[in-house]
């Protein structure tokens, strides 16, 4: 079992910046590829980032490509997402989301169907 805690959302005027966090419970963190997904309000939740458990692999969607970086701390349980260049339209309830991957330590995954677990969601808005 993996429980998810998200913090740092929060209010930002377009073009600023936020950094998303996301503390992950249990002592086999390193054994789990993790992602990032958001839901704006009347839509679908969406892919935005994905890392693979040893932080080697990363994949962003394009609409976030360049402005968005994915990392993680194996040893703090952290997974992170640093988001630049903010724009309105990523106003979002933003979840960090995690699964057991196992074979090739640089598997990273993309669809909201290959995750196992999620948090709460912290809600991010961005103003014009």
């Amino acid at each position: 079992q993996m429980q998810l805690v998200e913090s740092g959302g929060g209010l930002v005027q377009a073009g600023g910046s936020l950094r998303l966090s996301c503390l992950a419970s249990g002592r086999t963190f390193s054994s789990y590829a993790m992602g990032w997904f958001r839901q704006a309000a009347g839509k679908e939740r969406e892919f935005v980032a994905a890392i693979s458990r040893n932080g080697d692999a990363t994949y962003y969607a394009d609409s976030v490509k360049g402005r968005f970086t994915i990392s993680r701390d194996n040893a703090k349980n952290m997974v992170y997402l640093q988001m630049n260049s903010l724009k309105p339209e990523d106003t979002a309830i933003y979840y960090c989301a995690g699964r057991r991957a196992f074979g090739y330590s640089g598997t990273y995954y993309t669809n909201t169907d290959d995750y196992a677990y999620w948090g709460q969601g912290t809600q991010v808005t961005v103003s014009s």
